[in-house]
């Protein structure tokens, strides 16, 4: 059995990690907006209710929210575990994801914290673009194309940032989880369940972070 939850800031790298360790374990990754926009399509009675707060412009509550992870964790595919990527992000949706667990007999295994540094990780996310027709992914610093203006994959000469990698936009994304998220950090390390692995290593040792870590606390 392993139910994981992975914490850090926004582009941390918690979703490429999430998928990773969710291919080597074999237990779903569970993204609450994948969970919301798979409610409202499969036009359920929670997704309608999702739908028509979304429509209106509203954030979904935490009640709603808690009731569609709870049902996604009695699907059977989650029997075996499953990988909290972005959930919960306050300490109320910590303490309600414990009692929903309570009431499961289940609990947390394990909170991995990718921790990174802001300056760096603002570097990292304001410098990424990527092709307009293949979408092939780059970086001013760390990965241009081979040729500048042309992209490798496809030969395309447009490119696009994403409206939100702008450097204000991910500043404000950071204030607020060194607000809102951060507190999750002490919360866990009282229950003796939370591990640090260093987010700015490279892709393929932060997973291998990870492994080692599911690996030595026996949930794997």
């Amino acid at each position: 059995m392993s139910r994981l939850v992975l914490l850090g800031p926004p582009g941390a790298g918690k979703g490429t990690q999430a998928k990773r360790l969710s291919a080597s374990m074999g237990i779903p990754q569970l993204s609450t907006g994948d969970m919301l926009r798979a409610a409202v399509a499969a036009g359920s009675e929670l997704g309608r209710k999702v739908k028509s707060v979304m429509d209106a412009g509203k954030l979904v509550s935490d009640a709603i929210v808690n009731e569609l992870i709870g049902q996604r964790i009695d699907l059977p595919d989650a029997r075996k575990g499953f990988i909290l990527d972005g959930f919960p992000r306050s300490l109320p949706q910590a303490e309600a994801l414990d009692g929903l667990l309570a009431d499961r007999k289940l609990k947390i295994d394990r909170v991995i914290e990718m921790k990174v540094d802001d300056e760096a990780l603002v570097a990292r996310i304001t410098g990424r673009f990527t092709c307009s027709n293949c979408g092939a992914g780059y970086h001013d610093k760390y990965q241009r194309p081979k040729k500048d203006g042309v992209c490798d994959q496809c030969g395309g000469n447009t490119f696009t940032r994403r409206a939100d990698d702008k450097e204000e936009t991910v500043r404000a994304r950071l204030g607020a989880y060194h607000a809102q998220t951060a507190p999750l950090l002490p919360y866990y390390k009282a229950r003796g369940v939370l591990v640090v692995v260093d987010g700015m290593a490279p892709i393929d040792e932060v997973t291998r972070q990870m492994q080692a870590v599911v690996s030595e606390a026996g949930v794997a």
